[in-house]
This record gives structure tokens, sequence and C-alpha cells, in this order.
């Protein structure tokens, strides 16, 4: 039961990530927002009966913060990229600038 719990915390992560990486996208408690908050519920409600986890009070503390690690996990990897391409972007304006006469 314990393996199905720590597959079934391991799947609700992976699935948040990309739903974190979303969100980060849109302003904050817009539409969207929520719409990427709340997609992946039916999901993680599958993985616990695919897992055969039912609704045990113990497995809600994990499988929560699985939910909420993968948002966040998501959300910081687009962050990340964001202000990686800006660097970029002003790295290739200052490159352009020096080579114009």
């Amino acid at each position: 039961m314990e393996l199905n719990l720590l597959f079934a915390a391991l799947s609700t992560f992976v699935l948040n990530v990309p739903f974190g990486y979303i969100r980060q996208g849109f302003k904050k408690f817009s539409v969207m927002w929520f719409v990427s908050i709340h997609a992946p519920i039916p999901f993680v409600i599958l993985f616990r009966h695919l897992f055969g986890l039912g609704f045990q009070l113990y497995t809600y503390p994990i499988m929560v913060s699985a939910f909420f690690l993968g948002q966040f996990i998501g959300k910081r990897i687009r962050i990340r990229r964001d202000i990686k391409k800006k660097l970029e972007r002003k790295l290739r304006a200052k490159s352009i600038k020096k080579d114009q006469p």
C-alpha cells in the first residue's frame, strides 16, 4: 500500500509540473489561472483509484504535498526560463549596439 502511495504521489507531482509552468504565464486569480490549478484534480482522483488508495486520511498530506510541489516546481522552471530569455535579449541588444559604428 505504501508503494502505491509513493507511485500515486510521484504521478501527481509529474502531472502538476506542466500545469504549474502554464499557470505562471497567466495573471493571478484569472480564469485560466484557476483552470491551471484545478484541471489536474480529476487525474489525481484517477491516480488514487488506479493505485488502489481510496480516500484514507493518511494519504491526504502526501498527495496534497505532491500536488502543490509539482505546481511550485513548474512555476520555478517558468520563472527561470523567462529570466534567461530576458538576459539573452539584453545581451543580444548590447552586442548589436557594439557592432554599430
